[in-house]
């Protein structure tokens, strides 16, 4: 007995050793989509720690290889440093759900998306105070979305504490995103796929919707409001917009987009978007 633990200390050893890159490589892909400031060490530190603790609780018999197994312990804890840090602070988010407000009565009043000066003046502030705060929002909401995608479904299929009824949760929530976005507008779905999935600059998005950079950052954000009333109108009424218009041009575009997120599938189209272990199938 005494010299099976050194053995199997050795192995854990040689497997933290051998999977080393893997953690170099999903900082990598962490840096490229988070703001400048982030440090590269902190994350590499958590990184390493979170592969350590993966070799210390990886089981064999699971079948699920060690690679993938660390990976997405890794993104977890690349994830929870991230947050840690804290960057889309407080205040950020209050101007956030400010704007969003102002939006939406402009929207309501006016039966289109307001220009940002039109923003401006309903807000009391700049034109630079919104593109700043506009940033600021961005860079946050980036975030939440990456950490949607990729921590939410590897990290929970590969706790032993995950069982099916929560599987099932979060690949009905993928696949209903997935019809989201499929349903959006023309132009909204090419803003959201090009910037978010495609990472395309916004002038190249510009360029070919024949708009303006201006314009792009305002589809963007009408999008992103669709999307989260769209998800929340069937997934948790309750989030849903609060005091939506509920007669006239925009309450009927509201309501058929609603209609279209539901109409492309339903339970089991959504969950075949998706393996058992909550990653996506290829089309």
């Amino acid at each position: 007995m005494n010299g099976e633990a050194p053995a199997v200390d050795r192995r854990r050893e040689d497997i933290v050793r051998a999977n080393m890159p893997l953690v170099g490589h999903l900082v990598r892909e962490m840096l490229a989509r988070v703001p400048a400031h982030v440090n590269r060490d902190d994350l590499l530190s958590a990184g390493y720690a979170a592969l350590v603790a993966a070799a210390r609780g990886f089981d064999v018999e699971r079948g699920v290889p060690f690679p993938r197994f660390a990976a997405a312990r890794v993104r977890g804890a690349l994830l929870d440093e991230l947050r840690g840090l804290d960057w889309a602070s407080r205040s950020v988010r209050q101007r956030a759900r400010r704007t969003d407000a102002a939006r939406e009565e402009l929207i309501a009043e006016l039966g289109r998306t307001p220009t940002v000066p039109e923003l401006a003046g309903r807000l009391g502030c700049t034109v630079e105070d919104i593109e700043n705060a506009e940033g600021d929002v961005h860079r946050a909401t980036v975030f939440s979305l990456q950490g949607f995608a990729t921590a939410t479904a590897d990290d929970i299929v590969t706790e032993p504490t995950a069982g099916p009824e929560e599987m099932l949760i979060i690949r009905e929530r993928l696949g209903y995103l997935r019809h989201a976005v499929e349903a959006l507008p023309e132009r909204l779905r090419a803003v959201v796929q090009g910037y978010f999935f495609e990472e395309r600059p916004m002038a190249e998005i510009a360029t070919d919707l024949g708009v303006s950079e201006s314009r792009v950052s305002q589809l963007r954000a009408e999008a992103l409001v669709l999307l989260r009333d769209g998800m929340n109108t069937h997934l948790d009424p309750a989030m849903a917009a609060q005091d939506p218009p509920k007669e006239g041009c925009v309450a009927r575009r509201r309501a058929a987009y609603y209609d279209r997120i539901a109409s492309r599938g339903t339970l089991s189209t959504r969950l075949a978007l998706t393996g058992p272990d909550g990653l996506p199938v290829a089309a």
